[in-house]
């Protein structure tokens, strides 16, 4: 039993103490007044920033406590749900779909299921405007961050390097977090690092300000390859010209981002936190300007990782 699950279920079974609050409470009889935990990835990235707000958004409309928790990136984020330690965590589809199959990263299937699919995440290899560096081949033998240990980015750079031709043996890697990397970065210490995030990443955008950037084009049969050796996950897309002051737009891919929970997580719980989800969206939108893109059309879309139950059951009753 998950650690999620033992405090939702010790909460049922002391829901007589919470009298008159849990009567008049709208949210399901599950919870706990216990403290809940977003995994949301890295103090500069849009996970952190997009999780800090839901938490603030759900304690608030649910009356209970509940806080965004800094992690390494998609992998950490979705060992932390399986394992109870969060209760929703938020991940990008191909980390995931190994989840559920238990490969790549994970050497056994999690018990992890979507919630929504939130918004697509774009790959961006980032260089100093004035390097000498022009394609990803470029990065053999160089100092270049792949993202921390137990990240999805960790997990996209490898793809895209082998894709590309490049051992990734042949980089040298001092796997950084994306603060990290920006650190290393000004300071001359790394020459690229990989980041996988949504448009316009907070962190990249100050390191732009101070330090101007680019991004290294990806190949669309880079994108072809690995989907077809992997999850099937990736789509070809762009960086827009004046992200983080780039004169063209940069060829690249994308990847769906979803929110998601342990299996165990009762159908009421998961329920109430869409609910909150979609009620807050053009709130945290006006902080976080990619949750203006979840959308209750496409959110179902998450194969091949199921939908919880409790959010299937959500989705149904908004189509009644």
């Amino acid at each position: 039993m998950t650690g999620v699950l033992r405090r939702l279920v010790a909460g049922v079974t002391s829901v007589a103490l919470l009298g008159t609050l849990a009567a008049c409470s709208p949210r399901a009889s599950e919870w706990t007044d216990g403290e809940y935990a977003i995994a949301a990835g890295g103090s500069t990235g849009v996970y952190f920033d997009y999780g800090s707000h839901l938490a603030d958004e759900l304690s608030a409309g649910l009356d209970l406590r509940m806080a965004a928790g800094e992690t390494a990136g998609s992998v950490d984020n979705l060992l932390r749900v399986h394992s109870g330690e969060a209760l929703i965590g938020f991940a990008q589809g191909d980390a995931a779909a190994d989840a559920v199959a238990g490969a790549g990263a994970f050497d056994e299937p999690l018990e992890v299921r979507a919630l929504a699919r939130l918004y697509d995440e774009y790959v961006q290899v980032v260089v100093r405007g004035d390097s000498d560096v022009t394609s990803v081949q470029d990065l053999a033998g160089l100092t270049v961050s792949l993202g921390a240990e137990n990240s999805g980015v960790n997990v996209i750079a490898a793809r895209v390097l082998d894709a590309a031709g490049v051992d990734v043996a042949s980089v040298r890697d001092p796997q950084l977090d994306l603060g990290e990397s920006i650190m290393a970065m000004e300071r001359g210490q790394i020459d690229g690092f990989f980041w996988v995030g949504g448009l316009p990443t907070p962190g990249i955008v100050k390191l732009s300000e101070t330090t101007p950037v680019r991004l290294l084009p990806i190949e669309q049969d880079w994108v072809n390859e690995v989907n077809d050796r992997y999850s099937d996950a990736y789509r070809p897309a762009d960086v827009p010209a004046g992200t983080y002051g780039i004169a063209t737009s940069a060829a690249t891919m994308a990847v769906p981002n979803y929110l998601v929970t342990a299996a165990s997580t009762p159908d009421g719980v998961a329920r109430d936190i869409l609910s909150g989800l979609f009620d807050a969206r053009l709130r945290i939108a006006g902080e976080v300007p990619t949750a203006a893109l979840l959308d209750r059309r496409s959110a179902i879309f998450t194969g091949p990782v199921p939908l919880h139950p409790g959010a299937i059951d959500y989705y149904r009753d908004l189509r009644g």
